[in-house]
């Protein structure tokens, strides 16, 4: 919700009086984890002089920062946007990484002796490793600290990045990707840890917007580049040019990214010295103050809490099943492109690289549009509740969404069986992902509000629910559409899509309940 929204404060009653009780110490955040929704309005006239509220003075900020210079809500607009900007950066890098390999198939099949189906195998291991690493990440993250391990992490995709390019036999190549998938995925599953650590909950779903954005656009990008790369270079060439992308992000993260966990949970005189920039990079200031973090336990513990909870696990399988087309388009479509009419459409790799101009332009207007129709959605709400936030108010964006991905998939699979103009095709495709970004930033943001403080945790299953989803249907896409035609296996995929969609009327329904019997996540501290 943008802190320019204009609501009317004469037309808020007074909310119920335990939800608003404020004093020094509230802790607004947890009360909105517990079910008592988030106060995110109020009356100044009516009193709240406690509360820390944003420039309009009516903003309620959440969580309420401390007046330690070293709280990461207190840094700069600056310092904010360029760690969310290198995180959003690190963000292209496991699916631009993945998606590469798409158009070069064929090539590689050629150089090894081997059909493009059993070269694609070494792709679906990194789609796999791409939600496990994601989840080792987050819980690495909350006991050796964020930056650390984004820059471990980044540290050895660079190395296996390189690898990939320089990979002499296919089993080396092979190993190269699946290691690769696994460490290039750290800002992707826990980028979310670092945008709850420095923005407050009102700005969280534009800033999730333009992470997700990156995490969006990078499946198109890579096979965007490769397409043109390999017309006069050979496959190797692609895996470099994404080497030097991971390199560069490497460097950026040295110069920009700092650590951003600040314990909420003590006092600003009892946090521990921060060291320099060198010390938090490497993590020995992460070590020395390890005891005021939870244990090593604790930490690969935390993912199985999160994921117990009905809300959590209904959001995993409702993105799951979303989702999974996404990855079995992009990995599969060039198949169905490159062969000679009438079996497709003769598309050569410069035809195919243009092709994915669609979704380029599709998920940027998916982000444009969803920038503001998220805050008109929170706006609205509050407005209507008397200042009080509900995360399922977060979910009005699913049924926007919904028609576009449903609609969209069964144009594909009709023009491709038919042998529409590719304008067909390529309406159908941009349709998909624009729903598919607007839905992206929706369950994402209905998580996250559902429980901060598992902030990192939500967004990793919800990557391992995307990348889970992408690996099992990239197996069958092919052999599905071949027996079936594309007209019924898209229309299938489409039925799957509009069924997942009825969880979100279940949680609009009972997602509030669910939440309250399920308690808080009360992580040890």
């Amino acid at each position: 919700m943008s802190n320019k929204a204009e609501i009317e404060l004469r037309e808020f009653a007074s909310p119920e009086p335990e939800i608003l009780k404020a004093g020094p110490n509230i802790d607004l955040e947890e009360k909105g984890e517990r079910g008592e929704g988030y106060l995110l309005q109020v009356d100044t006239s009516t009193g709240y002089a406690d509360l820390k509220l944003a420039s309009d003075g009516h903003t309620v900020l959440i969580p309420q920062p401390s007046d330690d210079p070293n709280d990461p809500l207190n840094w700069s607009w600056t310092k904010k946007h360029l760690i969310l900007m290198v995180i959003s950066a690190a963000a292209i890098l496991p699916d631009f990484g993945s998606a590469t390999g798409a158009p070069l198939l064929t090539v590689q099949g050629e150089y090894w002796g081997m059909s493009p189906d059993t070269v694609n195998h070494s792709q679906d291991g990194n789609v796999m490793m791409l939600g496990v690493g994601g989840l080792f990440a987050v819980a690495f993250s909350a006991y050796f600290g964020r930056l650390p391990v984004l820059f471990s992490f980044i540290l050895f995709a660079t190395a296996t990045a390189y690898w990939c390019a320089g990979a002499v036999t296919f089993e080396s190549f092979m190993a190269a990707r699946i290691l690769n998938g696994f460490f290039s995925t750290v800002a992707q599953g826990g980028g979310l840890m670092f945008i709850k650590d420095m923005f407050f909950f009102h700005e969280h779903a534009r800033k999730i917007g333009i992470w997700a954005a990156s995490v969006i656009l990078s499946p198109y990008l890579g096979p965007f580049f490769a397409s043109f790369i390999i017309t006069t270079q050979t496959w190797r060439i692609p895996f470099y040019v994404y080497s030097a992308m991971t390199t560069l992000v490497l460097i950026l993260i040295c110069l920009f990214a700092d650590e951003t966990f600040y314990n909420r949970h003590i006092s600003s005189s009892e946090q521990p010295p921060r060291g320099n920039r060198t010390a938090r990079l490497l993590g020995i200031a992460q070590w020395r103050s390890r005891s005021h973090r939870v244990s090593f336990l604790g930490a690969m513990m935390r993912p199985v809490r999160v994921i117990i909870k009905p809300v959590v696990l209904i959001s995993f399988f409702y993105y799951l099943l979303t989702f999974a087309w996404v990855v079995g388009i992009n990995t599969t479509l060039a198949v169905f492109l490159t062969p000679p009419k009438p079996a497709g459409y003769g598309f050569g790799p410069v035809q195919i690289g243009l092709f994915y101009i669609t979704p380029l332009i599709a998920a940027s207007i998916g982000e444009i549009f969803g920038h503001n129709f998220n805050d008109w959605v929170a706006n609205r709400y509050i407005k209507r509740n008397k200042g009080i936030f509900e995360p399922e108010a977060r979910l009005v964006t699913n049924w926007v969404a919904t028609p576009f991905m449903v609609v969209g998939l069964v144009l594909l699979g009709f023009g491709l069986e038919k042998q529409w103009h590719w304008v067909g095709l390529a309406f159908g495709w941009g349709l998909y992902v624009f729903g598919i970004m607007l839905a992206t930033v929706a369950i994402t943001a209905y998580a996250l509000d559902c429980y901060p403080d598992g902030s990192g945790e939500v967004a990793a299953w919800l990557n391992m629910g995307r990348t889970t989803g992408g690996f099992v249907i990239s197996y069958f896409q092919i052999k599905w559409a071949a027996e079936q035609g594309t007209d019924r296996s898209f229309g299938t995929q489409a039925g799957i899509l509009f069924a997942a969609f009825l969880l979100i009327p279940l949680l609009q329904w009972k997602g509030k309940y669910l939440r309250i019997k399920a308690g808080p996540l009360q992580f040890p501290h």
